[in-house]
C-alpha cells in the first residue's frame, strides 16, 4: 500500500471519488483526446448519476476537461470556464450494465479528433479506463501509456513492441482486447519512461494500424 493509498489525493471538493476522480476522469480524456475538447457529452451512472451534483461531480469532469487538476482552486467555476473556452457539453443520466457504481461515459470532440471514453471512479482519486472507442479496456492513466487501435491481424503486436524497443523504452505492462477475432482490437502498453511523439506517425502508417495515441503523465494538453 502506498502513502497516497492512506492519505488521499491533494483536492477540491468534498469526496475522493465523486471529485477527484471525476476530475482526473476528465483530465486523461483531454489527454487521451490528444486536444482541447470542443464539445462534450457526459453520460454519469450509479452513484455519480443520482449524488454527483451534490458532490460537485458534474463540475469536476468539466474541469478535467480544460485540463484542471482536482487541486485545482477554479475547479468550482468550471462551468463559466468552459463557456469562455469555447467547450460545449451536456450533462445527463445513463443506464449501463455490470458497471462501476462511479461511472462516467463521455464522448469528445475535437478540431481534429474523436473520443469515446468509459470510466470509473474506484476511490481515492483513483480511476480505471474500462473502454476506449467502444473497446473494452482496463488501465488506470497514472502512467505513461500507449494506445494502440489496429486490426486483429499478425505483426501488429511486433510492429509496436519492436518500435518501443528500439527506443529503449521499457513495457510495464501490456494488455490487447479485441471485438471478435479478425475485428476491432486494442492495445495499452504502460510503459517506464515518457513516450516520444514521433513514435506516432511511425506507428500510424503501419499496415493494420487505425489510430495511435500517447499519454505521457508528465505532459498537459
Amino acid at each position: 500500500m502506498r502513502l497516497f493509498d492512506v492519505l488521499g489525493p491533494v483536492m477540491i471538493g468534498p469526496s475522493s471519488s465523486h471529485t477527484a476522480g471525476a476530475a482526473r476522469i476528465g483530465r486523461t480524456a483531454r489527454q487521451l483526446l490528444g486536444e482541447a475538447p470542443l464539445q462534450a457529452d457526459i453520460g454519469l451512472y450509479g452513484s455519480f448519476a443520482t449524488t454527483g451534483r451534490g458532490h460537485g461531480t458534474d463540475r469536476a469532469i468539466v474541469a478535467g476537461l480544460l485540463g484542471m487538476k482536482p487541486d485545482d482552486p477554479r475547479l468550482p467555476d468550471s462551468f463559466a470556464l468552459a463557456q469562455k473556452a469555447g467547450l460545449h457539453f451536456s450533462i445527463h443520466p445513463v443506464e449501463l450494465r455490470s458497471a462501476h457504481p462511479n461511472t462516467a461515459v463521455l464522448t469528445l470532440q475535437g478540431a481534429h479528433r474523436r473520443l469515446n471514453l468509459t470510466a470509473a471512479s474506484v476511490g481515492g482519486g483513483r480511476i480505471r479506463i474500462t473502454s476506449i472507442d467502444g473497446v473494452n479496456a482496463d488501465f488506470g492513466g497514472d502512467a505513461n501509456t500507449l494506445i494502440i487501435h489496429n486490426e486483429d491481424t499478425p505483426g501488429c503486436i511486433a510492429e509496436v513492441t519492436q518500435a518501443l524497443a528500439r527506443r529503449r523504452i521499457n513495457i510495464a505492462s501490456m494488455q490487447v482486447f479485441r471485438s471478435s477475432p479478425g475485428g476491432e482490437a486494442v492495445m495499452v502498453l504502460e510503459c517506464d519512461s515518457h513516450i516520444p511523439a514521433g513514435i506516432q506517425p511511425q506507428l500510424a502508417a503501419v499496415p493494420g494500424i487505425r489510430k495511435v495515441t500517447c499519454l505521457n503523465v508528465d505532459e498537459d494538453v
